[in-house]
């Protein structure tokens, strides 16, 4: 299995400079990777140095804490889709999902959903953070909403990726969206492990290490 087109090429570091963003840039071009997946203050810059390249920018909103206003996701999604992004990466509101208010939960991913219109959008549900049916409950909520995607984790909260939960997200969402594994994930078998899981994308900042062995 050709791992590279699984992977998006990730640096979230809130230290990550100009010159690490255009390396990720390079590295994500020289191995065929599916994105870059960054903060919002770099589209730009990816957008120009991926131009013509194949590669796809993830922008990263609402990131890591996913608890800021439904308005404010929606305005940085915005923002990222008019600074050349394709695809968007946001935070659910963790707290919201937990209490059980779905249908704000569904409301804040829709508003993304709208806000970058023709943007597959990837929902981040920090699932170490949630129980399994708080887990089936954000996805149902992120297929609802029209989402593209759901994902295990920001990279950033107490824990990343398992193979329990891709397998649980995948039977949740069905044919309704796709599913991403993030975080933690430091090798090809690992890699592998989750796509048999169900993942059809893999997060990872190890990504040449992953296809290179």
């Amino acid at each position: 299995m050709e791992l590279n087109a699984f992977i998006d090429h990730t640096n979230l570091k809130p230290n990550a400079t100009a010159a690490d963003i255009e390396k990720l840039c390079d590295e994500a071009r020289a191995h065929g990777f599916a994105t870059v997946a960054i903060n919002g203050c770099w589209t730009a810059l990816a957008a120009e140095r991926l131009a013509g390249s194949g590669v796809g920018i993830s922008t990263c909103i609402g990131f890591p804490l996913g608890a800021m206003t439904t308005e404010a996701k929606a305005f940085e999604a915005a923002r990222a889709v008019a600074d050349g992004t394709t695809e968007i990466d946001m935070v659910v509101n963790v707290g919201r999902l937990i209490q059980g208010d779905d249908d704000y939960v569904t409301r804040d991913i829709a508003a993304v959903v709208e806000a970058a219109p023709g943007i597959p959008v990837k929902v981040i549900l920090e699932c170490c953070l949630l129980d399994d049916g708080q887990i089936v409950r954000g996805c149902k909520d992120s297929v609802a909403a029209g989402a593209a995607f759901v994902k295990t984790s920001t990279g950033f909260s107490k824990g990343g990726a398992t193979l329990h939960d891709v397998a649980l997200m995948r039977a949740a969402v069905g044919d309704g969206c796709r599913v991403k594994a993030a975080g933690g994930i430091h090798n090809a078998d690992e890699a592998r492990a989750m796509i048999e899981a169900g993942a059809d994308r893999i997060g990872t900042s190890l990504g040449i290490a992953i296809v290179e062995g």
